[in-house]
């Protein structure tokens, strides 16, 4: 990148004329003339293959975040007022707080500035943006756009450590379209009236699954929507609805059950933390509320058994008597002097627990020390508020770069988190883009819970919740005249990208994977195939997103199953078949998948971000090409 020197003279006269310490009100101008008016580069890079070029925005060029050396001089003005180490203060608490280690960011003039000034004086030292103002003109130039592959590794490992379960993504997730300035829709609500061309909206359902789209400036009722489908859950162990036990040989024990094929081999001797949704009571309003906790330091473990009892680990074991975590120790059984705090259930307890409608009839049927953690961690004083939860386990080791040139990235639930962060990604950059604003079709991005254990309920791929949202957002742009057949055009001008994370190849197993179907890590998207339909992939979806591809200057891979093994299976062909609308299934390389820490390459992230938002700019036209327009 080429540094420009920006014009900062005034500025710099302003400041030195005054030779007194930087106040508020200088400093406040200091960031408002210097930070909001110079502009890391954003630029798309363009595709030498075919001419083609995505919109490059005008800006001048800052220090990058995280970088080590300033760039231009006209920044020293500003070094010098402030000081080195405020400024970097400033900038790190910055990078930190948007997750990215060096990134292009556009920053509004004014409200941008503003909060660069506000971040800086914040009296608990810290910087979390989550306050812009999304209300105010071009709120969505706060996002910060990334540019290269190797950009997106730290954000997505930093995503991933600090949210272990699928309440937590979604949560961060909305965050992240809220401070773009995606406006929340309410399913018990009309839409009618509230959604507009370059609006950008996003819809929960359970907390769990979620929804966001883009419409483009130029749409219009009928036209075709570019769908991504992911999915938000990961293999688990959840607490049992009664997840006290019997004490034994003086470890407190707790209760859980598998989610799809977690408690396999790999979740031995982890350390694992305990997270999830909490529901809490106001006793004065009665109103129920959902609170978010996650204990993230280790508290419950599996323990092997050791190899001299001549057991083998590896060998069949019992699910619900050999895999029982342990989370504490209670030796009051054999020390009646000693006072408990936490003593062990009675039988009597056991008997009666199962008896909801009382009042303190759920925490009853919990160890009472996590109770009490908690209700801690949560500010909850009265605990027989807490009417019930749904805690998970999850592995506490923090996802990490790894390799000689830290090519890999080591990390639990990458399938299919890392599907579904990278289409959020993509979907915000291309919301925010010159694209968006003249496009005539919606980008959509559908992350759906449950796809682990077959998409059956109503936050799943099964339900009716992305097909209802497309019904509702083609009725809301011709709801006076709104009919069967504008939804079935509308379907018929649409594209799904099935997003799932695919098998990368092992190299100690490579006789286990089909010839010339050998995905490799940071080399691009693999298409899916398989011949009896557990994937959307045809020959036409696969002509279409090949041109994408080209489009947008990616690389793709294939997979297919050898005819002795076993396929998995997606949420592409239930979507696809519930709405007709021609669709491919495409995915990230991972090894180790249904591992409890799995592995990926450091560029894949960035490389399913930039491929979808290619999906999201080259739909419309890609559409025009297939048969002249006609369609298949």
């Amino acid at each position: 990148m080429v540094r420009n020197k920006p014009s900062s003279a005034s500025l710099h006269k302003t400041a030195m004329e005054k030779q007194t310490a930087p106040d508020e009100k200088v400093t406040q101008e200091l960031l408002m003339g210097e930070f909001a008016k110079m502009k890391l580069a954003i630029s798309k890079p363009t595709n030498p293959n075919n001419g083609e070029s995505f919109t490059t925005r005008e800006s001048l060029p800052i220090r990058s975040l995280g970088g080590d050396s300033w760039g231009p001089s006209g920044s020293v003005d500003l070094e010098e007022r402030l000081g080195q180490e405020k400024i970097e203060t400033l900038f790190e608490k910055m990078r930190k707080s948007y997750q990215f280690p060096s990134a292009q960011a556009e920053i509004n003039a004014t409200s941008g500035a503003q909060t660069l000034f506000e971040a800086f004086h914040s009296p608990n030292d810290s910087l979390i943006p989550r306050n812009l103002d999304t209300k105010a003109p071009n709120a969505a130039k706060h996002a910060i756009i990334l540019k290269d592959p190797e950009e997106y590794a730290e954000p997505f490992i930093d995503f991933m450590t600090e949210n272990p379960t699928v309440w937590h993504a979604i949560q961060y997730w909305e965050n992240k379209l809220e401070d773009a300035g995606f406006t929340k829709l309410s399913p018990r609500d009309s839409w009618n009236g509230k959604l507009e061309p370059n609006g950008k909206y996003y819809v929960n359902r359970n907390g769990t699954s979620l929804i966001a789209f883009s419409v483009g400036g130029a749409y219009k009722s009928g036209n075709g929507i570019a769908m991504v489908a992911a999915h938000s859950d990961s293999l688990t162990a959840r607490l049992k609805p009664i997840s006290t036990k019997h004490n034994k040989a003086g470890f407190v024990q707790l209760g859980v059950a598998p989610y799809a094929g977690a408690l396999n081999e790999t979740w031995w001797d982890r350390d694992l933390g305990i997270g999830g949704r909490v529901l809490v009571k106001d006793e004065k309003t009665g109103c129920i509320s959902q609170k978010l906790v996650k204990l993230g330091w280790p508290i419950a473990r599996i323990p092997t058994l050791a190899p001299h009892f001549g057991v083998g680990m590896l060998g069949q074991n019992n699910m619900e008597t050999q895999l029982v975590p342990i989370i504490g120790l209670d030796n009051s059984d054999i020390e009646p002097s000693a006072s408990s705090s936490s003593p062990s259930p009675s039988s009597e307890q056991f008997q009666t627990s199962n008896i909801s409608g009382a009042k303190s009839s759920f925490i009853s049927t919990q160890p009472p020390k996590l109770v009490n953690l908690i209700a801690k961690e949560l500010g909850v004083e009265d605990k027989e508020t807490i009417i019930n939860w749904e805690l998970e386990l999850f592995d506490t080791q923090p996802s990490q770069l790894g390799g000689l040139d830290k090519e890999f990235i080591f990390s639990g639930r990458i399938d299919d988190k890392v599907c579904s962060w990278s289409s959020i990604e993509a979907l915000l950059s291309n919301s925010s883009s010159e694209n968006s604003k003249s496009s005539g079709i919606i980008s959509m991005v559908a992350l759906f819970d449950d796809e682990e254990i077959g998409s059956l309920l109503r936050q799943g791929a099964r339900g009716n919740f992305l097909p209802g949202t497309v019904e509702r957002i083609v009725e809301c742009f011709n709801h006076s005249t709104y009919s069967p057949n504008i939804l079935m055009e509308t379907y018929a001008k649409s594209f799904l990208v099935s997003f799932d994370v695919t098998h990368a190849t092992n190299p100690n197993f490579l006789e286990k994977y089909l010839e010339n179907h050998c995905p490799r890590l940071n080399v691009g998207l693999t298409v899916g195939a398989d011949s009896n339909g557990h994937t959307t992939t045809d020959s036409v979806s696969t002509v279409i997103f090949q041109r994408l591809a080209e489009k947008c200057g990616q690389k793709l891979q294939t997979f297919m199953i050898r005819n002795d093994s076993r396929s998995g299976g997606t949420v592409g062909p239930m979507l696809s078949s519930a709405m007709g609308v021609r669709a491919i299934d495409v995915g990230i390389p991972q090894l180790s998948m249904h591992s409890i820490r799995a592995t990926t390459g450091s560029k894949d992230p960035g490389l399913g971000a930039k491929m979808i938002e290619g999906v999201f700019v080259g739909w419309e036209s890609v559409d025009e090409e297939i048969a002249g327009g006609k369609g298949w």
